[in-house]
Parts: C-alpha cells; structure tokens; sequence
C-alpha cells in the first residue's frame, strides 16, 4: 500500500455537506472552497471536526420551520 501525499483541499457544497478534492484540480460545479487544504488525513480529521451535524441543509430548515 503506497502512502499518499497528494494534497487535497476539503470543499462544501450548498446542503453544507463536505468532501475533499484534488488541491490542483478545478472544483465541481456546486462545490466551493472550505478553505481547509492538506494531506487527506488532515482534510479528514477536519470535516470530521466540523460536520457535526450530517443532515442536508434542506432538511435542518425544513425540520427547524416545523418546530417553530
């Protein structure tokens, strides 16, 4: 198993859920900059810090709208 040290850039999308991506690669559409890059561990360990909560935006507001 080789090790990787390629540097990845951890991104997020409109339902403000995370990924990471290539840092020498144009992001996807939908996708822009966390503003987080580094080895994949860190850009794990990072969206694993951050998203706390796994639910869709969507469905957070829409839940949140219910409550009210």
């Amino acid at each position: 198993m080789s090790e990787d040290n390629a540097r990845y850039k951890v991104v997020v999308n409109h339902e403000e859920q995370y990924s990471i991506w290539p840092e020498d690669r144009e992001l996807p559409l939908g996708w822009r900059d966390a503003g987080k890059a580094g080895l994949k561990d860190e850009c794990l360990a990072y969206i694993k810090e951050v998203w706390t909560d796994m639910r869709p935006l969507s469905l957070r507001q829409r839940l949140e709208q219910r409550d009210e």
